[in-house]
């Protein structure tokens, strides 16, 4: 987990190890161990420049999404508040095992249309469905 973290910061991920997976991994890590980086603020222009530096595309279709980021990261801190799992590697097991881990959690507050839309991938659009 913080070989995933800190190749996500220091841009030396390889592209392929960057998964849904990886991705979670990655919040819960800055959140427990990155008191320095506050990801609501940060993690967007992390995941922008780390998109770049694997050849990636930051554009409507493809790359950094805001409001998926900023969902995970409201899901993997309430997901902290309520774990009772000790240690680095227990927590992200279960946070991978928990509900916000699933891939389709978003679609509990949000439709396909809404979330996949360029203006969720470019801001953050509050949950339409139900509240997070």
């Amino acid at each position: 987990m913080r070989r995933i973290g800190n190749g996500l910061l220091d841009c030396t991920l390889p592209r392929a190890e960057w998964t849904h997976e990886a991705h979670l991994a990655a919040c819960l890590w800055l959140l427990t161990e990155r008191p320095d980086i506050l990801p609501e603020r940060d993690l967007p222009a992390i995941i922008r420049r780390y998109n770049e530096s694997v050849g990636g595309v930051n554009d409507d279709t493809q790359g950094y999404h805001e409001t998926l980021t900023q969902l995970y990261i409201r899901g993997v801190r309430r997901f902290l508040t309520d774990s009772r799992a000790d240690g680095l590697a227990e927590r992200v097991n279960a946070l991978l095992s928990s509900a916000v881990g699933a891939r389709e959690w978003p679609l509990r507050f949000y439709s396909r249309e809404v979330l996949f839309s360029v203006a969720a991938r470019r801001g953050w659009i509050a949950p339409e469905l139900t509240p997070i």
